[in-house]
């Protein structure tokens, strides 16, 4: 599978009588976008804004972030299963709008949502304090359910991001990334003497708004399975989880999933990538075990020598983790965990809720209870109503003066996006 990333750089954002790019400036027709939004019945008003780097802005409650992408050349679209036909995408040209990106905001859908702030020192903790970004503020008609609420903004931010990266279809791109891993048996000949890594990708699938989707399917309806890393890079995987705001792979994430990016960096020179295994994280726990079961037994089938897992949440899903980490460990196949923790305010408590001896290359993205104070800004997207009660937040978090005392889970993107170059703990 050979795809080629063709980054079409935007250095602002603005609102015009066109949507357009012309020389690094992204104009927007803002009326036009907003009636494309408002097509779905579901919502009741839309408005747009943008909000730039260094900005005294903060952006709550953050539900989802979208990068721009259009295909170029290949089969499918981006977001196969939802806005395009369901084809296997991931190979062909693509062209991404690098540097802004459409997030989604308005009344809570669920108390898992979080915080962007465009400077000061939550700035600091969130990627999307360095991207240009066009927030949509979205409001539900009346007694609108939850989950209907919740799909309604998520295809909001799809629908945007691809309004917007239509603009770049017939660009020349500033910039082309490579992207290329062979099929299983012609790789293993190709790189025989190179260790068989794979990443091992566990996705959020708890329900009641922890959702994941793949290819449009709901990913608690699947069993574990393998993926091309590129196809990931087209918006095979998206976010439909209100999960903790530092825990949660947006749909930005998945596109630019950093394990995925290192690991093809050095497919190849140092390893050979033989793919991606995808696995859910359930409630049950007969579906935590046939996942485990399935995933495990999927690294030894393709003779892993090494596996790289992440995890997506925390609490329930640290089985999940610690059951693959066990089960492959088991198969003889090293592996190396990436998680975050809630280790407490202090930092003294027990950080993950399982644990064995086995899970002993850990990569950690940082203690999520830790407290940060974040200053007024002159200018919020969104509202403020919900600060108290997000998940980080607090009875008076918001105080008199504008400030807001909250745990770092709270702002979107917190957990530090690790990548392979910070997994030697195993040697693979």
């Amino acid at each position: 599978m050979r795809l080629e990333l063709g980054h079409v750089l935007i250095k602002d954002v603005q609102f015009g009588n066109e949507t357009k790019i012309e020389n690094g400036v992204l104009t927007v027709n803002k009326e036009e976008l907003i009636s494309l939004i408002k097509e779905d019945e579901h919502l009741t008003s839309v408005d747009v804004d943008i909000a730039k780097p260094g900005e005294s802005v903060r952006i709550t409650p953050v539900k989802d972030v979208v990068e721009p992408r259009v295909k170029v050349e290949g089969p499918g679209g981006v977001f196969p299963g939802i806005l395009s036909k369901v084809d296997v995408v991931g190979s062909g040209k693509t062209n991404v709008l690098k540097g802004c990106v459409v997030m989604t905001t308005g009344k809570i859908v669920g108390f898992q949502e979080g915080i962007v702030d465009m400077t000061g020192p939550g700035a600091d903790f969130t990627p999307f304090s360095k991207t240009i970004n066009l927030v949509l503020k979205c409001e539900p008609v009346e007694g609108l359910k939850q989950h209907d609420h919740e799909r309604a903004v998520r295809f909001a931010g799809f629908k945007a991001a691809a309004y917007l990266a239509e603009t770049a279809k017939s660009l020349t791109p500033d910039t082309v990334e490579v992207y290329e891993v062979d099929p299983f048996l012609k790789g293993i000949e190709k790189y025989p003497n190179l260790p068989k890594v794979g990443y091992v990708q566990m996705l959020q699938t708890q329900g009641l708004l922890h959702d994941t989707y793949v290819y449009g399917v709901d990913a608690k309806q699947i069993v574990p399975t393998i993926m091309y890393p590129t196809e990931i890079m087209d918006g095979a995987i998206v976010s439909g989880n209100c999960v903790s705001a530092c825990d949660k792979n947006t749909t930005y994430h998945q596109m630019n999933n950093p394990v995925i990016h290192d690991l093809l960096a050095q497919h190849g020179k140092t390893l050979n990538f033989v793919g991606v295994i995808i696995t859910n994280e359930n409630v049950y726990l007969a579906d935590k075990e046939r996942s485990s079961n399935w995933t495990a037994k999927l690294a030894e089938y393709l003779g892993l020598d090494g596996v790289i897992v992440s995890q997506e949440g925390f609490g329930n899903p640290d089985t999940d983790l610690i059951m693959n980490t066990k089960k492959i460990e088991a198969k003889g196949i090293d592996t190396v965990i990436i998680t975050d923790e809630y280790a407490g305010r202090d930092g003294a408590s027990q950080s993950l809720a399982d644990a064995d001896p086995s899970a002993n290359a850990v990569v950690t993205g940082g203690n999520a209870n830790e407290i940060i104070v974040l200053p007024k800004m002159d200018k919020v997207i969104g509202t403020l109503d919900y600060v108290d009660i997000i998940a980080g937040g607090f009875d008076g978090s918001l105080a008199a003066d504008g400030t807001i005392t909250v745990e770092i889970q709270a702002i979107t993107g917190a957990t530090n996006e690790v990548g392979f170059n910070k997994m030697s703990a195993k040697g693979f």
